[in-house]
């Protein structure tokens, strides 16, 4: 009795501890892997103010779905609440789920979230719980404003202060993989290049190997020459049809040759073109001198030895309406309506012919509507004297953006969504010029079906952007998206999902440039995805910071041959789910390349987006089937990263593959 009476006075001599309270956005967000999230807090994605149906918020983490946060309680949380909705500033068709987990439970989801949908209130109770996951998911795959609000979001708690979580595992991940080019000279052409009758060749023999190399050609057609030094095969064929060339490279190490057809007739870009776009890196201040920069790039660092040759401008090279600022401010045409560009671009002639002198290509942009995305001018109404205007410049690639022609598309058929592009296509071919004609439209009224008619390659979706901070990285999704449309890609028809956004990328002033958060592993996958689906190989990153990791991404001649495969098929996906990922690409030489990815398929649980213990390495144990691939008895497997032959398997082959790697091997019999 004693004993009792002495516990109570003790209990009472107790101060019970306060509860305290932390914003969600006091948090460490980028120790929780959400790059998604806004690096500015207490905002929309967008950069506003967070609004939803009308109502503004002035604290909260706005998030570009998809997004997830861990958070470490230390099992001293009390409650979260928070109101949650999809931002105002969001497309009109987006739609997002959001969710509140603890201890790898739901603990309270939202169902279906769209724009214009009051916040929904959150209030949960954290009693016991150790860890707590935040989560907004896509429900519409193909919408990239997907802009997620955890509005007044914040964390009650008791005693130990919440701590942000990475939320990432340990995983082991690849170095250089690529094999050095060896000394003596390799010809790393596609084995077909196309052209119109009677326009003007310019090809540069892609080249690896120790300089100098001399080259030579056997079997050129008439009008044709080579330069026995630079590699450069120039002139004009006048007469339609296939001509199989020989290709001779010779240096002090050794000689090599190489099958070569140039076939004449009505199609280009018979395997998918190669190359660097500004947009990622330079943005609004794209100019002459770092085009020129680019162009250089690409020859010294060796991407040019690879096949890369287009060096393209993006937005915002021409004069802007109603800008303050002096660069851009001049008139947007001449007197007899040629587009200007802006005093960053005084000499559009002499840029395309210093590009040329390297032996590359040049690309530009334009807009069917009255202005571009980034508000310059654009080619409405002016069309047939723009394609003529860039023709005489001499460029060799033009991107037209939808952009603005919303404002004077009248409905949303096929018809109105193909006039643009059929009258810009149509102009193209009547310079005499080949022009690569890129449809950038976002996949709308399934351009994958007809773009053919009247383009060379189409994107397939939103832009991918630089963002990186989802379960798995943007452009396994825009990968995916991508390649449901494998059946309408060929020789001379591209599905475009987009750029290879590695390296230095995000930002228009080099100081605020970042390095890419995708890790090693990833950059493989994506790079393998991109060959895989046949892809438009357009790098996007900073051409003046490229390390001997970056390149060795880019510059494996095996990979990029997959892509470069004549035969031109995109690759299928056999399966996705728990057991990874399975792509296979039909090769020329009946062979097949594969890409087994180690990322989680669909995934059926919330809790599977978090990584509740971090010591884990996320390694898998992943296999393909030689009836998977239809084959029948033995095949011989090539690891096509590391250029080497693994040897004979028969029925199975399993692999050890790092978290978000792929295995890119080539199967044969």
């Amino acid at each position: 009795m004693y004993f009792l009476v002495f516990v109570s006075v003790v209990a009472a001599n107790v101060k019970p501890a306060e509860e305290e309270k932390i914003w969600l956005s006091e948090l460490d967000l980028t120790k929780m892997s959400c790059a998604m999230c806004m690096p500015k807090i207490d905002q929309s994605f967008t950069g506003t103010t967070m609004q939803m149906a009308g109502e503004k918020f002035t604290k909260g983490v706005g998030t570009l779905a998809y997004s997830r946060m861990l958070i470490d309680l230390h099992g001293k949380g009390k409650k979260f609440s928070a109101k949650v909705g999809l931002d105002d500033t969001g497309y009109i068709e987006a739609s997002i789920s959001f969710f509140v987990l603890g201890d790898e439970k739901v603990l309270w989801q939202s169902g279906p979230v769209k724009k214009g949908g009051k916040a929904k209130p959150v209030d949960v109770d954290l009693t016991g719980v150790k860890k707590l996951g935040l989560l907004v998911t896509v429900n519409n795959e193909h919408i990239s404003e997907n802009y997620a609000n955890w509005a007044e979001a914040e964390i009650v708690y008791v005693n130990e202060k919440p701590v942000a979580m990475e939320n990432a595992f340990q995983a082991e991940q690849y170095g250089i993989l690529t094999p050095a080019a060896p000394n003596e000279p390799r010809i790393n052409t596609p084995g077909v290049y196309g052209v119109s009758p009677d326009a003007p060749i310019l090809y540069r023999v892609p080249v690896t190997g120790s300089r100098p190399v001399s080259f030579a050609a056997r079997g050129l057609p008439t009008g044709l020459k080579m330069d026995g030094n630079s590699g450069f095969i120039t002139g004009k064929i006048s007469k339609p049809g296939k001509y199989t060339i020989v290709i001779k490279a010779k240096n002090i190490f050794g000689t090599t040759k190489k099958k070569f057809t140039i076939i004449a007739g009505d199609k280009l870009a018979l395997t998918p073109p190669m190359g660097w776009n500004s947009w990622y890196v330079y943005y609004h201040n794209v100019s002459d001198s770092f085009m020129r920069q680019a162009a250089d790039a690409m020859v010294s660092s060796g991407m040019a030895n690879y096949g890369y040759q287009y060096v393209n401008i993006d937005d915002c090279w021409m004069n802007k309406p109603g800008t303050s600022n002096a660069e851009e401010n001049g008139p947007l045409r001449d007197a007899d309506g040629r587009l200007l560009g802006n005093k960053r671009f005084p000499d559009m002639k002499g840029l395309t012919a210093y590009i040329h002198g390297k032996g590359l290509k040049a690309g530009i942009y334009s807009s069917p509507g009255p202005t571009t995305c980034a508000r310059y001018a654009g080619s409405y109404e002016h069309e047939v004297l723009d394609a003529k205007t860039f023709a005489e410049w001499g460029f060799d690639f033009l991107k037209y953006d939808w952009c603005s022609y919303g404002s004077i598309a009248k409905g949303n058929s096929v018809e109105v969504y193909k006039a643009p592009y059929v009258l810009m296509g149509n102009a193209l071919k009547q310079t005499g010029r080949d022009i690569i004609h890129n449809l950038c439209q976002y996949g709308m009224g399934e351009v994958w079906k007809w773009g053919r008619e009247m383009g060379h390659s189409w994107r397939t979706g939103p832009d991918l952007g630089t963002a990186t901070g989802s379960f798995v990285p943007g452009f396994y999704n825009t990968g995916l998206n991508n390649s449901q449309h494998w059946e309408y890609a060929g020789p001379g028809a591209w599905n475009d999902p987009d750029y290879i956004n590695i390296g230095w990328v995000g930002s228009s002033r080099d100081k605020n440039r970042r390095k890419t958060a995708f890790t090693n592993n990833e950059q493989y996958a994506y790079m393998t995805m991109w060959s895989l689906m046949a892809a438009p190989l357009f790098f996007s990153g900073d051409m003046s910071r490229l390390d001997s990791f970056l390149l060795n991404v880019l510059c494996n001649h095996e990979v990029i041959g997959v892509n470069q495969d004549v035969l031109g098929k995109q690759a299928k996906i056999i399966r996705n789910d728990d057991d990874g990922m399975l792509m296979v690409k039909e090769l020329a030489d009946g062979s097949k390349a594969i890409g087994l990815f180690n990322y989680p398929g669909s995934k059926k649980n919330p809790s599977d987006y978090f990584v509740w213990n971090n010591k884990k390495t996320g390694t898998r144990k992943l296999k393909f089937t030689a009836k998977e691939l239809g084959i029948n008895g033995k095949f011989k497997v090539r690891d096509i990263w590391q250029q080497k032959n693994l040897g004979v398997f028969e029925t199975v082959m399993e692999l050890n593959i790092p978290y978000h790697a792929v295995a890119f091997l080539k199967i044969s019999r």
